[in-house]
């Protein structure tokens, strides 16, 4: 089936910053059904393209600007440079994404927390996680 521009929008987006959202095609399609929404009130109250896909980006990617899975392959790339070459650390994160979702979870994650004094905090623990189960795979 066609996808919409929005859709495929996101659904690429999600394949590089949520892989394990980019299967969830029903969140994909409603997701970009609003964002296309938005462009289309946006055009008819006279906004700029610009203006319109600027608000339907907005709707499109709310939520989703924070990746946990980016944080895991910067992590690998940054502190395992040893242990995992930087072409497998995609990979890699996408098997650890699922062993670290205890240490998201106690965090208030959103859009702007890469910004945030918290981030360091989260950092640091997750790399003490991944530290972890590394050595329990030995």
């Amino acid at each position: 089936a066609e996808m919409s521009y929005f859709r495929l929008n996101l659904l690429s987006y999600l394949r590089d910053a949520h892989p394990d959202k980019a299967n969830d095609l029903s969140f994909i399609a409603g997701r970009g059904d609003m964002a296309a929404e938005s462009y289309s009130e946006a055009i008819k109250n006279g906004l700029s393209h610009i203006q319109a896909a600027e608000i339907a980006n907005d709707v499109l990617f709310k939520g989703l600007l924070f990746s946990p899975y980016n944080i895991i392959v910067e992590i690998l790339w940054n502190e395992f440079f040893d242990e995992i070459s930087p072409g497998d650390a995609h990979a890699k994160a996408k098997e650890l994404l699922p062993e670290c979702q205890a240490v998201f979870a106690k965090y208030n994650l959103n859009d702007d927390y890469a910004e945030t004094t918290e981030y360091q905090v989260l950092y640091t623990e997750l790399v003490g996680t991944i530290l972890i189960l590394f050595e329990n795979e030995l």
